[in-house]
């Protein structure tokens, strides 16, 4: 699990489920290269599931231990093409106790525009219910910027290839101001991926961004 730290408070607002795999004879085995065959192998249903069942349960650990702690899981375009990502989702949040509100799924800008119409139904459901939703690797992939408004959306999370270089290079931070003050204006939190030190953190705390992720 990797702490997401709050920008504005300077305290730690909840972390995201990040699934790693060590094989006994391949060693350290990256997620770029199982969750692709999940995909492909159709497992990733129930890989999916496991993460969400056993992330949910860790953020109601911490709630039970007086931290009430967001927590963010990566959902594959393929759990979304099953169509009952909303049921699936409602059960665990049923069997874990964990409040909605507690629990935000992430996206890539590729499933936004795969079946848009099954994506916006499942996203407006699990809305409803009152789950948050946040665009991974943002500026990376399509980028088309009409989903921002056509989808029920929480947050961006900047690509950590931005923020590796904005200490080196004014594009980059140029780049990393903009999505910052496009996310402010759409009412959006903004998430740097990938922080690893203290000159980036305050480029960002100084650009308005919300929160931070990294080895930092």
């Amino acid at each position: 699990y990797q702490p997401t730290y709050d920008l504005k408070t300077n305290t730690i607002s909840g972390a995201e489920a990040l699934l790693r795999w060590t094989d006994a004879e391949l060693g350290v085995i990256p997620p770029d290269v199982f969750i692709p065959l999940a995909e492909e192998t159709g497992l990733i249903q129930e890989l999916g599931l496991f993460v969400l069942q056993r992330a949910c349960a860790q953020a109601m650990v911490w709630q039970k231990s007086g931290f009430a702690l967001g927590i963010a899981v990566n959902i594959s375009a393929m759990q979304f093409k099953q169509a009952d990502l909303p049921k699936v989702v409602t059960q665990v949040l049923n069997d874990t106790g964990l409040a909605a509100h507690l629990l935000e799924l992430e996206l890539t800008e590729s499933v936004l525009i795969d079946d848009t119409a099954l994506v916006k139904q499942q996203i407006d459901q699990l809305s409803a219910l009152g789950v948050r939703f946040a665009i991974d690797d943002f500026g990376t992939g399509y980028s088309n910027l009409g989903y921002l408004s056509q989808f029920s959306l929480s947050s961006l999370k900047i690509d950590r290839s931005f923020v590796a270089r904005i200490r080196q290079n004014d594009k980059d931070l140029a780049l990393v101001n903009g999505i910052i003050q496009l996310a402010t204006s759409l009412g959006l939190h903004t998430v740097a991926e990938g922080v690893e030190d203290n000159q980036s953190l305050v480029l960002l705390q100084q650009a308005g961004c919300s929160c931070a992720q990294g080895y930092l």
